[in-house]
């Protein structure tokens, strides 16, 4: 819906205004201050948004006269407020009346009164676009998670780092074994050793008495071979004994051949070094144990790193596949951004752009914005904004503080100065986009 024609007659400041504003693009109503330019958009508002709209001193100060107020729509209905009592009316082309219900379906309170939403907080304008893409609720619970993750992983970086810095910064022995040494065990081991030898010993003294006993035996048999005669039962005893004891030796002496004694000087050592030992193996203990926490602490901040991506590819995915007014809009961080700007970095251009855009997919009936005070914008600005509407197929009527070549109609003691009816921006201009 957007308004072909409005008339206006005794409200506020203006005596008599009747015009016909442009259907795609921007209508500027200039002229200087206090001259009647914002009481037109007051009377527009009033009449398509009812008596909340009202103005505290409606009528024109010194007339007789009752305001009045007739706007025609592209939808064929027309909209007066006429009377004493400024009562609405409203008909169709066949003469059927309706009321204010009907126009509260298809007019946008806000294009009624856009300063309400500029003046909202950037929360605000973010929960206006949320309301209309419908994800608010999907994306409040993302950026929940997101700000829980982000702030649990923030309180883990400086403990993952003080972990770390403990563990590079602890002792470490290559040289020393896995495990504390115990002493028991080492004192056992040379115990054993000791044993050990200890029969080596016996065996080396059997082996010596063996080789005496075979001299002995030696001789026992020179003496008895000069007994031969006399002694010959005693030889054959002796020699068959001799056998006997060369038999033994030679076993004996092939066992004491492989006989090695086992040093305990390598005990003996640990023994002495036992503490310094395990001091080293508890330092390797304790560089070991600080690491796996370093790394038990690493591991979580990096699976919370990840999920922090996951859930922003998420945000971006639900964001992507929502119907947004426009391209490159957003919200970031609860708040509206365009072109990944915050409102108050935006152009001037771009902010009214952006609240234009929310302001006609609230009610995308309402294809019309009113709009007060433009003097701020200077002529590119105006120019870039006007293309944009002319290209949306959307319709602005907006006030300026100017008299210039810009400005449609220029407005003098409220009414149209005459022949000051102009077309502004007639010329075709690049794509603002370009």
């Amino acid at each position: 819906m957007k308004i072909t024609s409005f008339e206006i007659e005794n409200v506020k400041r203006v005596r008599t205004v009747a015009y016909e504003p442009t259907q795609n693009g921007l209508t500027i109503i200039g002229g200087n201050n206090n001259q009647g330019k914002t009481s037109i958009l007051d009377a527009i508002a009033w009449a398509l948004g009812g008596n909340k709209y009202a103005p505290n001193s409606p009528q024109f100060d010194g007339s007789a006269l009752p305001p009045h107020i007739k706007l025609t729509l592209d939808n064929g209905l027309i909209v007066e407020r006429k009377g004493k009592n400024s009562e609405l009316y409203v008909t169709d082309p066949t003469g059927q009346k309706y009321g204010q219900k009907l126009l509260d379906s298809f007019v946008s309170q806000l294009a009624l009164d856009l300063p309400k939403f500029l003046n909202m907080t950037d929360k605000e304008k973010a929960d206006v676009l949320l309301k209309i893409i419908g994800v608010g609720d999907q994306l409040a619970a993302i950026d929940k998670e997101v700000n829980g993750v982000y702030n649990k992983r923030q309180a883990f970086y400086p403990i993952v780092t003080s972990k770390q810095k403990y563990a590079d910064e602890l002792p470490s022995y290559p040289d020393a074994p896995e495990q504390p040494v115990s002493a028991v065990e080492l004192i056992q081991k040379n115990e054993a050793i000791l044993a050990r030898n200890g029969e080596n010993r016996k065996k080396r003294e059997n082996l010596d008495k063996l080789i005496r006993d075979h001299a002995d035996q030696i001789q026992r048999v020179e003496y008895c071979k000069q007994r031969l005669a006399a002694a010959q039962a005693d030889l054959t005893l002796a020699e068959n004994t001799l056998e006997d004891l060369e038999h033994d030796i030679e076993i004996a002496q092939k066992t004491v051949e492989e006989l090695v004694d086992e040093s305990t000087d390598e005990i003996t050592a640990q023994l002495h070094d036992i503490d310094q030992i395990n001091a080293k193996v508890r330092a390797n203990q304790a560089k070991e144990a600080a690491q796996d926490e370093a790394l038990m602490y690493c591991s979580q901040y990096n699976f919370m790193s990840a999920r922090l991506d996951e859930l922003r590819k998420s945000r971006y995915e639900l964001l992507k596949s929502a119907k947004l007014p426009l391209p490159d809009l957003s919200i970031e961080d609860g708040c509206l951004t365009y072109r990944g700007k915050k409102w108050n970095d935006m152009s001037g251009s771009d902010q009214l752009i952006v609240a234009t855009s929310i302001v006609k997919c609230l009610n995308p009936q309402c294809q019309f914005v009113l709009m007060d005070k433009l003097e701020q914008m200077d002529l590119k600005t105006l120019k870039t904004f006007c293309e944009w509407l002319k290209n949306e197929g959307l319709q602005v009527i907006a006030t300026r503080v100017s008299t210039g070549d810009e400005c449609q109609i220029i407005i003098e003691d409220g009414m149209i100065k005459p022949a000051e009816t102009k077309q502004a921006f007639a010329a075709p201009m690049k794509d603002w986009r370009k």
